[in-house]
This record gives structure tokens, C-alpha cells and sequence, in this order.
């Protein structure tokens, strides 16, 4: 439960919310198997909605959100991926190969949502607030966005896979916007077929997870 709090004042968040909302961060999982069902009605654009509060550098909200529906362009994505994997399979040796070939590292065929997302890098919204020194600030604001949208879908029921073994020219070409746009994530989202606490990459063999203290150092 959340306390309401008085115009201005900042919310208080009991032992109850935060318990729930770490539920949601070890919830949050990568899916890669989907039902082909559409999404209920109004889903999409609430997620949409939610996500788009997120903060940005300068205030200049540099993400720009394609929905994906044309079956050409879905195909043309589907092949870039069918190469790129194919391509990132014979850099792994023969036993690491073949347990990443056995690895489903996409949901293209079953996902019924399909959503690229760009970075503009020169957003006029901004006047460049920010990221004089720091550019990247604006793709970094848009993968923010991108975590924002992951909690809101999985808070409401939906499974997003983030697919990145993908020639990003290819999907610029395939969805003909801006040559200068980056792509920073390419999402799947669908009901999920079945549902995991854990990555599938632990379950899989591929990689666990590690302590916090491996990555935290001090100066």
C-alpha cells in the first residue's frame, strides 16, 4: 500500500509497496516464449503511457516508438536476426556453440507486439540541456525508458523480450525512418506461455547471475 501523500510532498512508501516492487525488479524477466493471442484491449498504450514518464536528459524525451505490424517488415526483421545468430553462433566454440544453439533468444514468430525504439540524437525538444559533454546521455535516457515500459508490462500481466542480436541498418532500412535515429531496443511483448523468477540463461546452463560486491568498488 502507498500512503497518498499532500500536494507537493513527496510519497511515503510502506514496507508492503517495497516489498512488492522488488517482487516486480526479480519478476522482470527476459521472454522469449509467448502466446500468439492478442494483448486485451488499451494494454499497449497504457504501458506506452507509463513508460513515457520517464525522466531524460534535458527533458528532451529522445525516444521514438515504432509499432511494428506490417508482416513484410516483420519478416525482413525475422531474417536479420536468422543471420546475426547464425552469424554469432561460430564465434563460440563447438560445445559453447552448441548449447547456444539450443538457447530461444527470440520471440519473433509468437509475439503478437512488435516495438523498435530509436534515440533522435538531436532532439530540438531540450536545447541540448545536458549532454553537451555527455551525448550518450540520450541513448542512456531512452534505455531508461526502455526499464520503465519493462516494469510497467510485467506489472500489468505482459512479457517483453529485448532482442538485440539484430543488424540495427537492417531494421532502420526495413522500417524506413531516419537515417540518423539509433536503434537501442528492439521489444517483443505478449502473454507469456509460462512465467520464471530466474533468467533462462541460469536455467539454461549459459551464465548465473553474481554478487553485487564483484561489480562494486570504491576509490
Amino acid at each position: 500500500m502507498t500512503v497518498t501523500a499532500p500536494t507537493g510532498a513527496p510519497p511515503r512508501f510502506d514496507a508492503r509497496f517495497r516489498a512488492e516492487f522488488e517482487t516486480l525488479l526479480r519478476w522482470r524477466r527476459d521472454v522469449r516464449r509467448f502466446r500468439t493471442d492478442p494483448l486485451d484491449a488499451g494494454l499497449v498504450e497504457e504501458i506506452l503511457r507509463l513508460a513515457d514518464l520517464s525522466p531524460s536528459v534535458g527533458n528532451s524525451q529522445p525516444w521514438r516508438i515504432v509499432l511494428v505490424e506490417s508482416a513484410p517488415v516483420r519478416a525482413a526483421v525475422q531474417a536479420s536476426f536468422e543471420a546475426e545468430n547464425a552469424r554469432a553462433a561460430e564465434a563460440y566454440d563447438s560445445e559453447r556453440s552448441a548449447l547456444y544453439a539450443r538457447l530461444k533468444l527470440a520471440g519473433l514468430k509468437e509475439a503478437p507486439v512488435q516495438l523498435a525504439i530509436f534515440c533522435d540524437p538531436d532532439p530540438l525538444q531540450g536545447q541540448g540541456l545536458g549532454r553537451a559533454t555527455m551525448p550518450a546521455t540520450l541513448a542512456h535516457s531512452v534505455a531508461g525508458m526502455v526499464q520503465a515500459l519493462w516494469l510497467a508490462a510485467r506489472m500489468l500481466g505482459v512479457g517483453v523480450g529485448w532482442v538485440s542480436i539484430l543488424d540495427p541498418q537492417a531494421v532502420q532500412s526495413a522500417l524506413d525512418v531516419p537515417p540518423n535515429w539509433q536503434l537501442v531496443a528492439y521489444l517483443c511483448l505478449g502473454y507469456p506461455v509460462e512465467e520464471h523468477i530466474d533468467p533462462e540463461l541460469e536455467r539454461e546452463g549459459w551464465q548465473a547471475r553474481t554478487p553485487l560486491s564483484t561489480r562494486l568498488l570504491s576509490r
